[in-house]
């Protein structure tokens, strides 16, 4: 019990950096506009001109984003409190036990837990009930530090995603030993969210998850809708075939941006649409569609295999 409650502090420790890095992005966004505006204007040109186009910063964004993440520090426990059960009685069942003073137990934790969130990140794309809380998570039309605290809290269901992690307790992996290595695998993620990174050399780009990747993971625009799920490790999308290279400009948020920065309306948007969905259905066959399969389905239209994460669930889009 010790060893959990130590690791639910590692996001509070960690506050301090995400802060610090946040504001140096903000400097050199800053300063970044600042030189590219003085440069059109003595060249004559009226405005800003330079390379790749960046979505930037946003004030409103990134308090909306921290507001979230600050009341996601309150009741995320709540959350762990309805997950750990599941990982828990696992653990109380299996006959196996694997010991944290070896090596290659603490390798092997942390390369499956990477493999379960892929496994459950791809869930959370492409079922909408666990879709309602990534949504959160998307709906900045923003991409820097920022974004990566945009996390969803106590969204109904969310929590069974954790079966993801039952595998590792069943082989004798302690519970403790997994959800560090959860823990580990999220705080990878945080300094990929960010334009600021352009590509890295090809070995790193080919192994790990990276700037250039998660930013394709962030796009609402073709051909980038459902792909580049890993963690820390993106041979994942290429073994599975989610995998896809950043080709060209990136267009963050969802496919129907939601007009908000109200942090309780962004974190439970998508769950009051999916609601309003499974009460309008007409057939116990809609209702559980509404639920279970991927954003964008509707009991009105065809069948469809095209991946839709990311769009508003009420508008059935054909989009590859």
């Amino acid at each position: 019990m010790d060893h959990l409650q130590n690791i639910s502090m590692i996001s509070v420790y960690a506050i301090p950096a995400f802060l610090v890095l946040m504001a140096v992005e903000f400097v050199a966004y800053y300063r970044e506009r600042r030189d590219d505006l003085g440069e059109a204007r003595r060249d004559g040109l009226g405005e800003a001109r330079g390379g790749r186009n960046k979505a930037g910063v946003s004030a409103r964004d990134v308090t909306a984003s921290l507001s979230i993440y600050g009341i996601g520090r309150v009741v995320k426990p709540l959350d762990k409190f309805i997950e750990l059960p599941l990982v828990a009685v696992a653990a109380a069942l299996t006959p196996l036990t694997l010991s944290a003073s070896q090596w290659w137990v603490w390798a092997l934790a942390l390369v499956l837990a990477d493999l379960a969130y892929y496994a459950k990140h791809r869930m959370s794309h492409r079922v909408r009930l666990f879709w309602t809380g990534h949504s959160v998570h998307h709906s900045s039309q923003y991409f820097n530090l920022s974004t990566a605290v945009r996390l969803p809290w106590l969204i109904p269901g969310s929590f069974l995603m954790s079966v993801v992690y039952v595998p590792l307790a069943l082989i004798g992996i302690p519970v403790w030993m997994i959800f560090l290595a959860q823990s580990i695998v999220l705080l990878y993620q945080f300094p990929i969210h960010t334009e600021r990174v352009d590509r890295l050399p090809r070995l790193v780009e080919f192994v790990f998850n990276t700037p250039s990747h998660h930013r394709v993971h962030h796009g609402a625009n073709n051909p980038y809708l459902d792909k580049n799920y890993g963690g820390i490790l993106i041979v994942w999308d290429r073994i599975f075939g989610s995998y896809a290279d950043e080709v060209e400009p990136v267009r963050f948020g969802l496919t129907t941006n939601i007009d908000t920065f109200n942090p309780v309306k962004v974190n439970y948007h998508e769950f009051a649409a999916m609601a309003g969905d499974v009460w309008r259905a007409q057939t116990w066959r809609g209702r559980m569609g509404y639920l279970l399969n991927p954003p964008g389905w509707s009991e009105k239209a065809a069948p469809t295999t095209k991946p839709t994460s990311g769009p508003d669930p009420h508008v059935l889009e054909a989009v590859g």
